[in-house]
């Protein structure tokens, strides 16, 4: 079964792909795709999340297939920009190393590159312990928080969290911890822009420094005052950092570089 994709905005104009985060679903890129409108925006729901919940299990390597996939048929010889959170991240750097050339821009915003075996080997008892406080409100409202999801997308949130499945959450996890820098990624040639927040745990900004050195075309930067997930708790930032890196090549002030 084919992954859940919405189109928006310009079809004439250049290919923007977002992709999401685990935990929630394309809603979270409503902001960017009101402020892109001049772009064909598509959002995707990976698999077994969101409105692709019946599609075959997920993987990263199987979602950058399916993904590399549609935009080959959509593009059309248009510019392709990719941008992709978290989970989405991840997914991106499959696609870049899968398909070097496809890509023109990428945006990798907060992606775990550094596998950790004994998190991973803890996932799934420690999941099927704390899988019931999924279904609490009080318990959701607390993940949502540390993923900066606000009052207007909760009840969104809570749902898709509260529908997802055991086997599902432990997959996603086990992929998320997992997942390293494929060999093939110095290869792709697009533009990157790595972002991470200054207040994301260490291991994140240590694997936007790996992904920086394993790419020449990489550009890297640390974002003040933030977590994990800049485009929901400033998406007015996100959208214009994007936006400037597109067309200018210039990155916001008063971020760090990382080297």
């Amino acid at each position: 079964m084919d992954l859940h994709y919405q189109e928006y905005g310009d079809m004439n104009a250049s290919l923007m792909v977002f992709l999401h985060g685990g935990g929630v679903s394309s809603w979270m890129w409503e902001k960017q795709i009101q402020y892109f409108s001049h772009y064909h925006c598509i959002t995707i729901d990976l698999p077994e999340q969101g409105e692709s919940n019946y599609t075959e299990s997920f993987s990263i390597q199987l979602s950058a297939e399916k993904i590399n996939d549609l935009i080959e048929k959509l593009a059309n010889g248009k510019k392709v920009i990719v941008i992709g959170f978290s989970l989405g991240a991840q997914v991106t750097i499959q696609m870049l190393s899968m398909n070097p050339n496809l890509i023109n821009y990428a945006v990798i915003n907060s992606a775990l590159v550094r596998p950790n075996s004994f998190v991973r080997k803890m996932i799934r008892p420690s999941i099927k312990l704390t899988f019931p406080l999924v279904k609490n409100k009080s318990f959701s409202k607390l993940q949502a928080k540390t993923l900066y999801v606000g009052k207007e997308y909760f009840e969104t949130y809570y749902k898709e969290s509260s529908e997802m499945k055991l086997d599902t959450l432990i997959r996603i996890l086990e992929e998320n911890m997992s997942f390293e820098i494929p060999n093939n990624f110095y290869k792709a040639t697009g533009k990157i822009l790595v972002s991470v927040g200054e207040k994301e745990k260490t291991i994140m900004k240590k694997s936007a420094a790996d992904i920086v050195s394993n790419n020449t075309n990489c550009k890297g930067i640390i974002i003040p005052n933030v977590g994990h997930g800049i485009s929901l708790w400033n998406p007015k930032f996100f959208n214009q950092m994007i936006e400037k890196w597109i067309q200018e090549d210039a990155l916001p002030q008063g971020t760090i570089t990382i080297k």
